[in-house]
């Protein structure tokens, strides 16, 4: 690794409308991420109308989707690289991503339908991956150096916001009342598959302002190489991988930190909700309630510090989010006694920092990539995240059976608190390996500009 870090080559942006329409599709994002996978169609399709055991060929569904996103995104996004056509796969795989929305209506509540569904729900999670890579890698096309933070602040914020207006519509348009928005009931699960059809048109609304405003520029086509087959790309992969190691361990060390750090964020979301209801006394309607809560906190908490991000260097903003996550959720575990309340205080703050890391890592890495490399390093930074994503789970499951021994609890539920310290562990386990990690641009001239 050399000590000498040179910053990279002076960009314009695209100006403030392209901004927005980028950032729109991070609230378009929010139908997916927010309804499908995690407090809505999930829910439903393991439901006792599916029959036993959907839960765990839930959890093979999306384990199948994962293993094809670590194999696949890198390749995809070098591809889009060297054939300057971002946009156009940014378009197909968002496309596919609204259809398998709107297809999921097609699944009623019954066991015979559980595969079919399965399989859409897991073709959904392979191409929003493939999107986000492309969507993500515009990330320097419409910024610079001065601006990277706050535009990656507002993706993300706007995603989180975005997530919370629908459900906030699903749940009270659809699924609570008896009879909902156009008369739609509970019966055969229509207030679901109806949300699911809602999903499809808001991913597909959301969508189109970048679509049409960051067009692919046709003179650049074909101009960084003449594009490769499949079995070159991974060769090329490959030795992506081997030269990033040997000449540039800077950002491969940072692709590992964030890897970590990453699946710790989103355990924090994963197992709020667990612990809130099995552990603090929250009832179902107080999750969800405590759900859009918390993206409410996270939301503006990530446009409002993605400004931190520009003046202070996102390693900065990554590593006291992380150190303030670290003693919040020590906080819980000490504090697990507290009832609803303790929750209530400790969970939001630590959804004040869940969005700037987020955010922060994105700007990190951006600031570490050589222009004209964006979607393939992009699509490594999906890779090492999905290439761990066991890790919250396995962690804080490991916690729990820890605790059960130390404690001689013969209930696993009597000590399901002992699950955050597993998620804490991951978090400081990150910002530890994020330590020896150099940023492209000196964070003092970043304080001095």
């Amino acid at each position: 690794m050399t000590d000498t870090i040179t910053a990279p080559p002076a960009r314009t942006s695209r100006g403030k409308g392209a901004v927005l329409a980028w950032g729109l599709w991070d609230w378009g994002s929010a139908a997916f991420n927010a309804v499908i996978t995690t407090f809505v169609f999930t829910v439903y399709i393991t439901s006792d109308s599916f029959g036993d055991g959907a839960s765990v060929k839930l959890g093979w569904a999306l384990a199948i989707a994962g293993l094809v996103i670590a194999l696949v995104a890198p390749v995809t996004g070098r591809r889009a690289d060297r054939a300057g056509r971002r946009t156009f796969w940014l378009t197909v795989n968002t496309a596919v991503v609204a259809a398998a929305s709107f297809a999921l209506f097609f699944i009623a509540p019954s066991p015979d339908y559980l595969l079919l569904g399965l399989v859409l729900l897991a073709v959904g999670n392979i191409f929003f991956e493939f999107a986000s890579v492309q969507y993500n890698a515009m990330l320097n096309e419409i910024s610079t150096p001065a601006t990277v933070g706050r535009v990656s602040g507002l993706g993300w914020g706007l995603g989180y916001i975005g997530g919370i207006v629908l459900l906030l519509v699903v749940y009270f348009g659809f699924i609570n009342p008896e009879v909902g928005l156009f008369g739609i009931t509970s019966e055969n699960g229509m207030d679901v598959r109806v949300s699911m059809l809602l999903c499809g048109i808001w991913t597909v609304l959301f969508s189109l302002p970048v679509i049409l405003t960051i067009r692919d520029d046709k003179a650049t086509r074909g101009a960084k190489g003449p594009q490769v087959g499949i079995v070159q790309s991974y060769r090329d992969l490959y030795k992506t991988v081997r030269d990033l190691w040997h000449h540039d361990r800077n950002t491969a060390y940072f692709l590992l930190s964030s890897a970590i750090f990453r699946d710790g964020l989103a355990g924090v979301f994963t197992f709020g909700g667990v612990l809130a209801a099995g552990w603090f006394g929250f009832s179902p309607g107080d999750v969800i309630i405590f759900a859009v809560a918390a993206n409410v906190v996270a939301g503006i908490a990530t446009v409002s510090l993605g400004v931190l991000d520009d003046i202070f260097g996102p390693k900065r903003v990554i590593m006291g989010s992380l150190g303030c996550m670290v003693v919040l959720g020590t906080l819980v575990f000490i504090f697990h006694d507290g009832g609803t309340q303790a929750f209530w205080i400790l969970g939001l703050a630590l959804c004040v920092f869940v969005g700037p890391a987020q955010s922060a890592s994105r700007t990190f890495l951006a600031r570490l990539i050589p222009e004209g490399r964006e979607g393939e390093l992009f699509g490594l930074y999906a890779t090492t995240g999905r290439a761990v994503s066991f890790m919250a789970p396995a962690a804080f499951s490991g916690m729990v059976l820890l605790g059960a021994a130390l404690t001689g609890a013969e209930n696993l539920d009597d000590v399901q608190y002992w699950g955050i310290i597993g998620i804490v562990l991951l978090l400081l386990i990150g910002l530890l390996l994020l330590l020896p990690v150099k940023s492209r641009l000196n964070e003092e001239s970043a304080l001095a500009s």
